[in-house]
């Protein structure tokens, strides 16, 4: 697993491209990004609310709130895909997920703001998040979504995902996927990060 360096987290960030080639930037979620986060989440569709959290919720708790804006806590991480919308940067979307070592996978869920669907985003974070489960050491993601979400069916089997039942909720169908990136292949700031900090360990002292 990668050492993350939590003094300096703008290095882990990645600038995407929707669709029509607008940069969408995504980086780790800040303690400053506290309240734009509980708005995007307010301004989420009740059914996307719905679906990203897998029950009815109106808005995040404040403890569930304090968990998604500090980065690293239990191996969880929280990151935030923003664009720029009349000169403001704008979160689109978020994601949230946690390495688990003993199984070398790393599980997410993740949303798009309603707005901006379909247009390619979620497809290029959800990219961004299997360079970033490579860069921990990961070989698998995983996730868990309600039978009834055909958006995010639809995007991870795109994506390559296998699908089977939920052993612990009928409601909810799981989706896997094996990380297949090669070492040439540096598609994010975590794996370059991850790639230069494996060099380094490796390069005989001098003397």
């Amino acid at each position: 697993m990668i050492a993350l360096r939590f003094d300096d987290l703008k290095q882990y960030s990645d600038v995407l491209r929707s669709r029509n080639g607008s940069a969408v930037t995504v980086r780790f979620i800040e303690p400053r990004d506290a309240e734009e986060l509980q708005n995007y989440f307010r301004s989420l569709s009740t059914r996307s609310r719905y679906n990203r959290f897998l029950g009815a919720m109106s808005e995040l708790p404040q403890n569930v709130l304090d968990h998604f804006i500090h980065v690293g806590e239990r191996d969880e991480f929280s990151v935030v895909a923003t664009m720029k919308i009349d000169g403001f940067e704008t979160i689109v979307g978020e994601a949230r997920y946690a390495f688990h070592a003993g199984t070398e996978s790393l599980e997410f869920g993740l949303s798009i703001d309603d707005r901006w669907q379909g247009q390619g985003i979620g497809a290029a974070l959800l990219k961004n998040l299997e360079c970033r489960a490579a860069a921990f050491g990961a070989e698998r993601l995983v996730g868990d979504t309600l039978r009834s979400n055909d958006a995010m069916i639809g995007l991870a089997r795109k994506s390559g995902y296998s699908f089977a039942p939920n052993s612990d909720d009928w409601k909810l169908v799981r989706f896997e996927k094996h990380i297949d990136i090669a070492p040439k292949d540096i598609p994010c700031a975590s794996w370059r990060l991850a790639a230069a900090s494996r060099h380094l360990a490796t390069v005989p002292l001098a003397g």
